[in-house]
């Protein structure tokens, strides 16, 4: 981080004017040669309408390239500079601003159906790491919950109470259970802002896998303090703790490649970035006043709520006025990523239809031009795969006419010798060109790393930072055309208003797909790989070796899905130091701790719960009866009606068991207060006898065996500490 030299409120449209204009001439300088290289290996043989679809689509594909290859070169000659002079971490002397914060911000964790272990323990190290930086005072703690899964909800409520308990975090660390999960995660966020965002100049929004160091929490804090006209600003988090070979690739090339094409993308966004939904810092006024989410005129899945918040928050919020910055130097930021490539497009369909409701907003009124731009390009990310497969289709049926008519693209004859040679060297010069601006990434990312030496040595050196780019370069080739038909697939179900709901993505070591999942979502790829490789060898062997790549990619599918999602294969290469990164070989005292304790958890106890346990223990444990009651809303007057309701239930769920009532009726009891304290007194008092056989085997398994008459009179009394109440404590 470079010495205060930097105000962004300074900044001179003019300078930020020219960049822009800069990038966009020097993606029409490469694309345009491209361009005419194509229209005149076309104009040779006649154009017709769908030679001229294939050039448009060529020329967007091509234009995106174009600008990817653009900004990791003004990364790289940047970064080779000492950075970029117009950043949002050089507005701040890092050696003399080290006193304490002025305004309290308030760390929110959005959470829904998670695994309780991974949140408790991701929320600890970042906890312990504010501590021992000595900045705790400053920040106060969120867990916002969603979920819908009474299990999960008990387990939450005992985990938050046991850290509270150890951490002595009593009026610092809160849970909060939302009724209603409306809007998601966005709703979620727009709850605590209306709740308790008054109380706080600043939040950071983290997701449920997310890690951020104090150091990293503190320097955005110091940031927002520094600047007050900075709305936003979004740290970079790096992908950690991948352990299928899936992951791990993902990893290695964020970590490898991110910092070039961030310096880049940091060039010409300057204040206009975009907002990432977590790892960031938000100024809570701003964004309670002007960031509330519009509906979409119309039902999904183009209208309604929107799905894909940030984007649209981050460019209401720039239309207010406020900044919105990316700090791509602030170290200590991390998260996680789906283990197998099935997880990984099942989140892509979520993103890719919010994209796409982003048409509508494009040119809504009233937005920064730059949010158009991320709106647009958004759009596009997501729209180039439906792109791309028409122009490999239109590629082959060209080559198929010309098949199918017995004509030559060239005519016969001694001028056509020249000719030929000309055709022959446009498309090796365009071929090239096109390879050229997919490598020229990855070329700087490494010219950038061999002048980084401690960089270097925490890749594992040169030798393997080079083998792991081929690997990454040569699974990715077969995995790119995989994620091409899985997102051409999502858009069309999307256009056929086929909604997709927002479901809990699977983690870590439990996030492996099934056979089963992959040979339901990769047949089609193979079937339709095979009858292609078939079409264009009987064509011309010429196009299916042109095509080879991508169609060996369709063939493979199976087989790379498989081997890519598994687990032992991706720590043998860890322990290997293969595909290893600076977090692996360096790790900070935050992820070894998360690594540390999330080793040594009691897995029995994490997942014991099931069916109905989450309620049973609710009711019947003393200690999560106390917690659980403890976090709901007391009603001042209830209504008669609904407490005769309330005690029909009651006596159902005491007499027949859970079985009895509707998932329904048992969330409205765990939302009552007076319920669940009625129903644990109950419980403890009633005779056997009048129990279902559920309650009788969790309160003292003898009990759940015949009873006599005499016995069946007296409550059940457990002689020892119930299984709920030790696996509470094991859970806490």
């Amino acid at each position: 981080m470079q010495v205060q030299n930097f105000d962004p409120a300074q900044l001179d449209p003019a300078r930020i004017r020219r960049r822009r204009v800069f990038v966009g001439i020097m993606v029409l300088l490469v694309t345009t040669p491209a361009v005419v290289l194509m229209g005149d290996l076309h104009l040779r043989t006649g154009y017709d309408g769908g030679k001229l679809a294939h050039l448009l689509i060529f020329a967007v594909l091509f234009a995106l390239l174009a600008l990817g290859a653009l900004q990791a070169l003004m990364g790289f000659i940047l970064r080779r500079q000492d950075g970029d002079t117009c950043r949002i971490t050089s507005s701040v002397d890092w050696a003399e601003d080290t006193g304490p914060l002025v305004a309290r911000t308030a760390i929110v964790m959005p959470i829904c159906n998670e695994d309780t272990s991974r949140v408790s323990e991701g929320v600890r190290a970042i906890y312990a790491s504010l501590e021992a930086d000595g900045r705790l005072p400053g920040f106060d703690f969120f867990i916002l919950s969603d979920s819908s899964d009474s299990n999960c909800w008990v387990r939450e409520e005992v985990a938050w109470a046991g850290l509270v308990r150890e951490r002595g975090a009593g009026g610092r660390l809160f849970y909060r259970k939302r009724r209603s999960n409306t809007n998601k995660k966005a709703g979620n966020i727009a709850d605590f802002c209306r709740r308790w965002g008054s109380h706080y100049r600043y939040m950071v929004v983290l997701d449920a896998d997310s890690i951020m160091t104090g150091g990293a929490i503190v320097a955005l804090a110091r940031m927002m303090e520094r600047n007050p006209g900075v709305g936003l600003i979004q740290a970079i988090p790096r992908l950690v703790n991948g352990e299928t070979i899936f992951a791990r690739l993902q990893q290695f090339a964020s970590r490898l490649y991110g910092p070039v094409f961030t310096a880049g993308l940091n060039y010409w966004q300057l204040g206009e970035a975009n907002y990432w939904g977590h790892n960031a810092i938000i100024r809570v006024a701003p964004f309670t006043k002007h960031c509330s989410l519009p509906d979409l005129p119309g039902d999904g899945p183009f209208g309604g709520r929107i799905m894909s918040h940030d984007y649209v928050e981050a460019a209401l919020m720039r239309r207010a006025g406020w900044q919105v910055w990316l700090a791509a130097e602030v170290e200590g930021s991390y998260e996680e990523c789906p283990a197998n490539l099935i997880d990984f497009a099942k989140r892509d369909r979520r993103w890719l239809q919010g994209n796409l409701q982003h048409t509508r907003l494009v040119v809504a009124p009233g937005f920064h031009p730059m949010s158009r731009v991320h709106f647009a390009l958004g759009i596009l990310s997501y729209l180039s795969s439906p792109l791309w497969l028409a122009f490999l289709i239109l590629s082959t049926t060209i080559a198929w006419r010309f098949k199918a008519t017995g004509l030559r693209p060239l005519p016969e004859g001694s001028f056509a010798n020249l000719v030929a040679w000309r055709f022959g060297t446009e498309a090796v010069l365009l071929f090239s060109l096109t390879v050229g601006l997919l490598l020229l990434p990855k070329v700087l990312a490494l010219l950038d790393l061999r002048a980084r030496r401690e960089e270097l040595a925490a890749f594992g050196g040169w030798l393997r930072t080079i083998v792991g780019v081929g690997l990454e370069t040569l699974l990715f080739t077969l995995l790119a055309p995989l994620l091409m038909l899985f997102h051409t697939k999502f858009i069309i179900l999307t256009l056929c208003r086929q909604s997709v709901g927002w479901k809990t993505q699977r983690r870590g070591r439990d996030g492996a797909a099934s056979a089963g999942e992959i040979v339901s979502a990769h047949v089609g790829h193979v079937v339709l790989g095979v009858a292609w490789l078939a079409l264009a060898w009987w064509i011309d062997p010429m196009l299916a070796a042109w095509m080879s790549p991508i169609l060996a990619g369709f063939i493979l599918s199976m087989l790379v899905s498989y081997f890519t999602g598994r687990v032992r294969p991706g720590l043998a290469l860890k322990r290997m130091g293969w595909l290893q990164t600076p977090e692996e070989a360096r790790p900070p005292p935050e992820l070894i701790q998360l690594e540390q304790r999330l080793a040594h958890r009691d897995e029995s106890a994490a997942m014991a719960w099931t069916g109905d346990d989450g309620l049973l223990a609710a009711v019947a444990d003393p200690f999560v009866n106390a917690i659980h009651v403890s976090q709901l809303r007391v009603k001042d007057e209830p209504a008669p009606a609904n407490e005769a309701r309330f005690k029909l239930l009651q006596d159902q769920l005491l007499r027949a068991g859970p079985a009895a009532l509707s998932p329904r009726d048992k969330l409205a009891l765990m939302f009552d207060a007076d319920s669940m304290s009625q129903l644990h007194s109950r419980l403890w008092a009633a005779p056997a006898v009048e129990l279902a056989a559920c309650w009788r085997e969790k309160l003292a398994p003898e009990a759940a065996r015949p009873v006599s008459p005499a016995a069946a009179a007296e409550p059940v009394r457990p002689a020892a500490p119930t299984d709920f109440i030790a696996q509470s404590v094991k859970v806490a």
